[in-house]
């Protein structure tokens, strides 16, 4: 008989606290992961050319990444129905970043997901709802996101995309999927019916429905997941939430090398920093994509890759204290190289699971470093083209009142960022504040301005903006940060 005594605990290493914290919340927070099957049935890999839950998308396992993203994203437990690879997907979880949420492992052979009573032992521990999905596919954090804030009591969800490239094939095997179910989440405008639509293998149901008594007695050679979604759908209680890339709600079923391709596109696609100016959107971002390859080929980690574009950094600004045209002018092209490559640390670090606070610290402290260089190595290249003239010192003081304030900048950006994560700020008009300014200070936009700079040999004219500009933002960010802008501490 089925029961619920039969789950073991997958070996992935776990904190005590964690496996005795079980989560009570009405919500979604139980993730069912179908490796070997589909969500409405037949099995994953089976057809030539197919793909299976080992394939990798950007250096991590289609399995590593949905374990991963569901976790980022909220949900608290997994249920894995494995199948004989169950061996090699727990040594995968046990590599790479680690996994924090309980992880049960039930063999599908005892438990058949056409089985009616298989859900029945599964809702047992299921509190509200539970999504349900294959490991064929890759996902945005957003769309789960989503998931969790579109659940209501008695409902299901089905995540469903517009049929728009050749090739795409349909993996919902006969569900039929009503078109008025469309729910008030969807932004779509274009004119969409059954034959438009590719539904995903992805879902969420409410416990309720994974009851065997919700199964006909007529139709018991059907998968449950069938009969339930349309029983609701009868019932006018399905959801169809759109997947669309746009929107940061994006899904793409991985079967075929070709769908690898699409995957990675998307993922690519997706990443984007907290702060970033028009230059690192419309330059640094399209040309990092080529290193962040190259990178993620190379194994490199993302503080790796902060150090290295620190190096690169600090190269051009011994460049910039020769003196001389031609050395600024390689030393700007560097500088422009080291703003592409701190692109990619933060890229490599999202597209693999691994920011981490410390990264993020270094992140920042490196870019200031590099900057305070870049201004004195500036202000020691012109006193050295000049040196003797009565005004020679002129460089070295802009120079200093440079790296002054942005050492300053530093220091109350840190101050600033504590605030935010530990106290917060008194008013949301605080809050904007706050955030304009923390956008500025990770901005790159002026590795350009310091190409034409020194191409028009006006560096001086850039080392006096950069330090008025240094100095007024030491004085805005204090002003930022003042007691009157600071929440008061909770008693």
């Amino acid at each position: 008989m089925l029961g619920v005594s039969r789950y073991r605990f997958t070996s992935v290493p776990m904190s005590k606290s964690t496996l005795q914290k079980r989560v009570e919340i009405q919500g979604l927070a139980t993730a069912i992961l179908l490796p070997s099957v589909g969500v409405f049935g037949g099995p994953i890999g089976s057809e030539v050319g197919e793909l299976g839950p080992l394939t990798s998308v950007v250096g991590i396992g289609l399995f590593q990444r949905t374990v991963l993203t569901l976790q980022r994203a909220g949900i608290r437990q997994l249920i894995v129905l494995s199948g004989p690879d169950e061996e090699q997907l727990k040594h995968s979880l046990a590599k790479g970043p680690r996994v924090t949420i309980p992880v049960r492992w039930m063999p599908i052979r005892e438990f058949p997901i056409d089985d009616p009573r298989t859900w029945e032992a599964l809702a047992a521990e299921v509190r509200g709802f539970a999504l349900i999905a294959s490991i064929n596919g890759v996902f945005s954090r957003g769309l789960i996101e989503q998931l969790r804030q579109d659940v209501r009591d008695g409902q299901a969800i089905v995540v469903a995309q517009p049929r728009s490239q050749q090739g795409e094939r349909s993996t919902n095997s006969g569900v039929r999927l009503p078109i008025p179910a469309l729910g008030r989440d969807t932004t779509t405008t274009t004119r969409l019916d059954e034959s438009t639509l590719l539904v995903a293998e992805l879902l969420v149901v409410p416990a309720s429905l994974m009851n065997a008594a919700n199964v006909s007695a007529h139709e018991k050679g059907r998968m449950p997941i069938h009969q339930w979604i349309e029983q609701v759908a009868g019932d006018g209680r399905l959801h169809v939430v759109m997947a669309e890339e746009k929107q940061g709600m994006w899904y793409q079923s991985v079967r075929t090398p070709d769908d690898v391709e699409r995957a990675e596109k998307k993922l690519f696609n997706s990443l984007k920093g907290e702060f970033e100016g028009f230059v690192d959107r419309y330059f640094n971002r399209k040309v990092s994509r080529g290193f962040t390859r190259l990178f993620l080929e190379l194994g490199l980690s993302p503080n790796s890759i902060t150090v290295l574009a620190g190096l690169i950094g600090l190269v051009a600004a011994a460049g910039f204290g020769l003196g001389t045209y031609s050395a600024a002018i390689v030393a700007a092209l560097l500088f422009q190289l080291a703003a592409v490559i701190d692109c990619c640390d933060g890229e490599v670090a999202r597209l693999t699971f691994t920011e981490s606070p410390f990264g993020a610290w270094l992140d920042i402290a490196m870019d200031n470093l590099v900057h305070m260089a870049i201004f004195a190595g500036i202000a020691v290249g012109l006193y050295t083209a000049q040196i003797g003239q009565e005004d020679d010192w002129v460089p070295l003081a802009l120079g200093g009142a440079a790296v002054l304030g942005n050492g300053i900048s530093f220091l109350l950006v840190e101050k600033a960022q504590k605030i935010k994560s530990v106290v917060g700020w008194r008013t949301p008009a605080h809050a904007a504040w706050a955030n304009v300014m923390l956008k500025n200070v990770a901005s790159r936009d002026f590795s350009i301005s310091l190409i034409g700079f020194a191409l028009f040999g006006q560096l001086f004219w850039f080392l006096l903006f950069a330090a008025i500009g240094s100095l007024l933002f030491a004085c805005a960010m204090v002003w930022v940060i003042r007691p009157s802008a600071v929440a008061l501490p909770r008693l």
